[in-house]
């Protein structure tokens, strides 16, 4: 047997209150945003925190429980760990809890960028993987994205409005935490 390329990080797991969503709601949520033309999903290389936010504020938006997840490669997680595909430091995507057939308790991914159906939290991490280990976990939707800082168990942003306007222009082609995105917001403002 195969030992997987990603771990499930329990330390940065948040335990949350779960209500699920029928796995045939599932799919046809992931349907809807992988045709939604709001969505760039052919640029995997960009804005993956700006499309999972998005998704998670129209499934707040529509009362549909979500959560998102993490995958973190060797850049963050410096020597020693893994790699992620198309050299990332990390990706995020929104997540859907879901009982399987198993009646067991399980996060698929809505991540149209990485793979062409609902996809199990294990397996999503292992595609984004390129080599072992990279480390995964869930935590509360509502997170946007972690500080610059030394990543820790408690210190990530949770929406504020500036995570939103960042939101909007990742949307919109714009990466705002970027030196190109920054020069984008600054001489092209009719664009955001």
């Amino acid at each position: 047997m195969n030992e997987p390329k990603t771990l499930l990080y329990l330390p940065f797991c948040d335990h949350l209150a779960v209500q699920t969503v029928p796995l045939d709601l599932a799919e046809k949520i992931f349907q809807y945003f992988k045709t939604n033309e709001l969505f760039r999903w052919q640029d995997s290389n960009n804005d993956c925190e700006d499309r999972a936010n998005a998704i998670g504020l129209l499934l707040d938006a529509w009362h549909i429980p979500n959560a998102k997840a993490w995958v973190l490669g060797d850049r963050i997680l410096k020597k020693g760990y893994g790699c992620l595909v198309n050299n990332w430091k990390y990706h995020v995507a929104a997540a859907l809890p879901v009982f399987t057939e198993d009646n067991l308790l399980e996060y698929v991914m809505i991540d149209p960028a990485t793979a062409d159906t609902i996809t199990p939290i294990s397996v999503w991490a292992e595609q984004v993987t390129e080599t072992p280990f990279s480390l995964h976990f869930y935590k509360p939707g509502c997170y946007y994205i972690f500080s610059a800082d030394k990543i820790e168990r408690d210190n990530w942003h949770k929406r504020d409005k500036r995570n939103l306007n960042w939101t909007m222009h990742g949307l919109s082609g714009i990466n705002g935490v970027s030196v190109t995105g920054k020069a984008q917001l600054a001489f092209n403002k009719k664009k955001s």
